[in-house]
């Protein structure tokens, strides 16, 4: 046993688990800032008499203080309402921001100003320090050109996660030889990054032979996943054999499973991966829904990749690449755009 990758393991799992609570949490907080705001409003007679009549904040203010402390004093619980006030519809901010973000956009009384230091944040991910930094360096009134009107830009999501799947999967086939489940498990495990980019954007792992328990007795999930894109867990199951019409009943067990004991309330509900040597297209067609999508892979052993032609702006680059499959069968797997 190599005690150092057992360990790894494990703080991998630790760190995953913590990023997708902290992810969740700030969700929760942003709504139930946004909703604590809207209540004040609507406790104060609408928003245009809201902006005046402050006893019944103070009021309410002292006595959250008291019992839950100074994150509910005068200063925050007005700033929970500038927030509703300046953001009527909480769907726009809340799955791409954080707390401490908003709090240093809500200031900005232009709105021109203050979209495009949002969709600056959401675009690239900005920390606090980095948007100050930016405001700081006053990057919107450094615009060369600024539009008459600029709006907040929601990025728009493919509708259905499989869209992104590439099938079969390419799996690079080392000296050892796949004999099982366990081997191709391992070979999967080993080329995790790999395989995420074959299946799309926004894969983390979670944990292989994952433990689940129904109150009675104990499951193992051959690879648990989640998604941070379409805020889903996946479920996958591999089989070292054709797939079988059984397999999608045991992967919908396993996925109602993750539902009801792994899965968040603000979680999406699970998807199914069942990854299978080869197919019947009947049976494939039979197992494939919204949320179970049936994969095949391939064992790439050699690739030689022979000279992509490319021109200049946008060119369609046809990168020849044949690989040696696990039996002789030769193919041009993949083509890509390159801006040069």
């Amino acid at each position: 046993m190599n005690y150092y990758d057992e360990i790894k393991n494990y703080v991998k799992k630790v760190e995953i688990g913590r990023a997708i609570r902290e992810a969740n949490a700030n969700n929760e907080l942003v709504d139930s800032y946004w909703n604590i705001g809207k209540l004040i409003v609507d406790a104060q007679g609408g928003k245009e008499k809201s902006k005046y009549g402050d006893k019944l904040l103070k009021e309410w203010s002292e006595k959250l203080t008291q019992e839950y402390g100074k994150g509910y004093d005068y200063s925050n619980m007005r700033r929970f309402r500038q927030f509703y006030l300046t953001f009527p519809i909480v769907d726009t901010v809340c799955p791409q921001l954080s707390w401490s973000v908003i709090r240093v956009l809500l200031p900005i009384v232009d709105l021109n100003k203050r979209n495009y230091y949002i969709n600056l944040c959401i675009e690239n991910k900005l920390s606090v320090r980095e948007l100050k930094q930016e405001m700081k360096s006053n990057s919107y009134e450094r615009l060369e050109h600024k539009p008459d009107k600029i709006d907040i830009v929601v990025p728009t999501k493919v509708p259905n996660i499989a869209n992104n799947f590439k099938n079969p999967i390419l799996l690079k086939l080392k000296d050892n030889e796949i004999k099982n489940e366990s081997d191709l498990e391992k070979l999967i495990y080993s080329q995790l990054s790999y395989v995420f980019l074959q299946l799309g954007n926004g894969f983390a792992w979670v944990g292989n032979q994952y433990k689940i328990s129904d109150g009675n007795k104990n499951y193992f999930i051959d690879m648990l996943l989640y998604n941070y894109v379409y805020n889903c867990f996946v479920v996958v199951e591999i089989k070292c054999r054709k797939l079988k019409k059984e397999d999608k009943g045991q992967v919908e067990f396993y996925m109602n499973l993750v539902d009801s004991f792994v899965k968040e309330a603000n979680n999406n509900p699970t998807i199914g991966i069942i990854i299978t040597k080869n197919q019947d297209k009947f049976i494939a067609n039979f197992v494939r829904n919204e949320k179970i999508m049936p994969l095949t892979y391939e064992l790439v052993k050699k690739s030689f990749k022979l000279v992509a032609h490319c021109a200049t702006n946008w060119t369609t680059c046809y990168n020849s690449s044949f690989n040696y499959y696990n039996g002789l069968t030769f193919t041009k797997y993949y083509q890509s755009k390159i801006k040069i």
